[in-house]
């Protein structure tokens, strides 16, 4: 089929943006897999180093290697989402595999300079895997006209309105570019037969419903895929036998796609409205930079402590958006607004908070260790970009507002018994927002067991994390949310191979 498109810049959105707090978040957050082992311990190795994933916490991690050695691990991932939604329960399973974590150090060793070890190293790690998706069904007061009420308010009729001669696909994309984002969707709803104006004049700006209804019933299916993944160049070094410094250079990938399908009926008898669908798609890709400096001291034998600190994320990131709906009484010609007509929005930018991360570790010999992380993140300092434009700056002003401290904790423990290693952690992440009642505090427990074969290791690790999170089905018009329980479940196999 035909695919045409249209480009709508960011600054002429003026009714609301397609950017907003929710994209802060999503790629704000780090949820870095990494190797079998770093799971298993609860990703507890700020202190610690020696495992390729450590870098991620700690880039002086690398300079503890006492031999150059090369990581692979894959990850099963299970998605268990509960949706509770107009008093009902949902639920909603999802399984993935996937390579998360490729990378390799080379370790150099010197008996004449107080720099006893230079370590180089890459590293590839998933960042984010954002396969899921939840199912929400339910009787709702709030049905899908008032989306488009909301944005309909001020907005005069007659750009709404085809004209004689035109294409509807070419009326939906030609609003877009030159009216913004609100305007075309408005000129959805009205198309859609969902809301009409108070008064036939093309100079009208009000409207109302055609749909009749205390309580309809919704069913809603957003299913997302894609991943943020980071490829890191690591520099490290020993300084004589206790102190351990590292910089790295990290290279960020975003591929995002979120398919929502909304099914709308339950009106009353005498509403002109008797079902509406309303299908949304949104693909977003980008690339970002970030820094990173720490170091590790070694205390005595047995205590190490770390520091490090992570800089903000510099993300240039580019959205297009397809859109499709339909009613009992929409126009005859509204199926050829669908997912081949795509709007393409202006390249907008995200910075994301730097993160502070304190460790330390306590080494028992040979026969194991234990291990503490704690992290400082201010996500009230995150943006989108640029602020001059007038919807970020009131965006950036709101989630300033809503968006706090973000503390983290990381436990993890290892056991040895000869060859074999037993393995265990716990994960606390605070939520993000300053009222826990949006997105709830995540936890996560966490165990594996290590083979180490002397010339190479088998990991295997169990990951669980559980977070409740409230989701708006809708950005705007509409404040109904749908409570998901997540629940993620990652069993990853990885392998070490020195040389």
């Amino acid at each position: 089929m035909k695919r045409i498109s249209t480009f709508i810049m960011v600054l002429a959105c003026a009714f609301v943006s397609a950017q907003n707090i929710n994209d802060v978040v999503r790629y704000s957050t780090d949820n870095t897999l990494g190797t079998a082992r770093f799971q298993a311990m609860g990703g507890a190795f700020g202190a610690l180093g020696g495992d390729m994933s450590s870098i991620n916490v700690n880039p002086a991690g690398s300079a503890v290697f006492n031999y150059s050695l090369f990581s692979i691990s894959g990850s099963n991932y299970n998605r268990n989402n509960d949706a509770f939604f107009g008093s009902n329960v949902r639920n909603t399973e999802l399984n993935s595999v996937d390579l998360n974590q490729v990378g390799g150090v080379f370790v150099f060793k010197s008996s004449d300079s107080p720099w006893q070890k230079i370590a180089l190293a890459f590293n590839y790690d998933m960042v984010q895997n954002f396969d899921n998706e939840f199912f929400a069904a339910g009787n709702t007061s709030q049905g899908i006209d008032n989306y488009f009420l909301n944005f309909a308010d001020g907005q005069s009729l007659g750009p709404l309105r085809v004209q004689d001669g035109e294409l509807i696909e070419d009326a939906y994309l030609d609003i877009g570019s030159n009216l913004g984002y609100g305007a075309q969707q408005a000129f959805l709803g009205f198309q859609a037969g969902l809301i009409e104006p108070t008064e036939d004049d093309d100079a009208n700006t009000t409207y109302f419903s055609n749909a009749n209804y205390s309580n309809v019933n919704q069913e809603y299916l957003q299913s997302t895929t894609g991943y943020n993944s980071k490829f890191t160049l690591n520099f490290a070094g020993q300084y004589q036998k206790n102190l351990y410094l590292g910089a790295a250079l990290n290279f960020h990938t975003i591929i995002y796609d979120r398919l929502t399908l909304l099914e709308e009926d339950g009106y009353d008898q005498d509403s002109t409205v008797s079902f509406t669908t309303f299908d949304n798609f949104l693909h977003t890709e980008g690339y970002g930079f970030s820094f990173s400096v720490g170091g590790i001291a070694k205390l005595n034998e047995n205590i190490r402590v770390g520091g490090s600190y992570q800089s903000p994320t510099w993300y240039e990131l580019t959205d297009d958006i397809a859109q499709r709906i339909n009613s009992n009484i929409a126009v005859s010609d509204i199926g050829f607004i669908n997912f081949n007509v795509v709007n393409f929005f202006e390249e907008y930018r995200i910075k994301t908070p730097s993160k502070l991360t304190g460790s330390v570790a306590v080494i028992f010999g040979k026969d194991g260790l234990l291990s503490f992380d704690y992290g400082y993140q201010d996500m009230s300092q995150a943006e989108l970009r640029p602020t001059t434009d007038p919807s970020f700056a009131t965006e950036n002003d709101f989630i300033a507002s809503e968006l706090g401290v973000v503390n983290s904790y990381r436990v993890g423990g290892e056991y040895r018994i000869e060859q074999i290693s037993l393995r265990a952690g716990y994960r606390l992440e605070e939520s993000p927002y300053e009222n826990g009642d949006m997105v709830g505090d995540l936890t996560g427990y966490s165990g594996g067991i290590g083979y180490n074969f002397g010339g190479s290791r088998l990991d295997l690790a169990f990951n669980r994390t559980e977070q409740d999170v409230n989701e708006f089905l809708f950005d705007s018009g509409i404040n109904s949310t749908a409570l998901v329980n997540r629940i993620n479940t990652h069993v990853t196999l990885g392998y070490t191979l020195k040389f």
